[in-house]
């Protein structure tokens, strides 16, 4: 055996495939041997024996033999598990890894352009309220214009603090309606 040609797909695939129909056909005949032994057994008396004796001999002496073929099914089933796991670990693995890579470089440009628009937009904003236009953002309310508030407010008749702007306390809409308040 070329040790070199293992380690091709194809080299690989005959060795499995010779160790696997080994193995099956070692398995077949154990079975076959196994029934023989236990219905020799079963059918030879031995003096002394009580009446289950022969089968429990039988069935100890061919369970044995039995076992013999699940091992060789066993072996049977890791050598195909052994070609799955050679072609899926290292004969595919450049290839996903490649797609993997393309995938991981797809996101990455997608989040670039996202974080892009979305500084573009917060420059946008920042330009559009340092310059004095309209911020208009759809499905917000704009707010009110200023001659729609009273310049004549009852908070400004109290001074602030020592050094301090005189600043306003936050409105409420009843400063707005003035009836708002009463129920009709």
């Amino acid at each position: 055996m070329d040790i070199n040609a293992l380690f091709t797909d194809e080299g690989l695939r005959a060795f499995t495939s010779t160790v696997r129909d080994q193995h099956m056909k070692d398995a077949t005949q154990y079975g076959q041997i196994a029934d023989i032994v236990r219905r020799r057994l079963e059918s030879e008396k031995i003096d002394g024996d009580r009446w289950l004796s022969k089968k429990i001999r039988a069935w100890k002496v061919s369970r044995q033999v039995r076992a013999m073929e699940k091992a060789s099914k066993d072996a049977a089933s890791a050598a195909e598990a052994l070609y799955a796991t050679y072609k899926n670990e290292v004969l595919e693995l450049p290839e996903r890894r490649a797609v993997a890579a393309a995938r991981k470089a797809e996101r990455k440009q997608n989040r670039q352009v996202a974080a892009g628009a979305a500084v573009a937009k917060s420059l946008q904003k920042s330009v559009t309220s340092l310059t004095g236009g309209p911020t208009e953002v759809p499905g917000q309310m704009q707010a009110r214009p200023a001659e729609f508030v009273s310049p004549d407010s009852p908070w400004g008749q109290w001074p602030m603090a020592v050094g301090g702007d005189q600043v306003r306390p936050t409105r409420t809409i009843n400063d707005y309606f003035p009836n708002g308040g009463e129920r009709r």
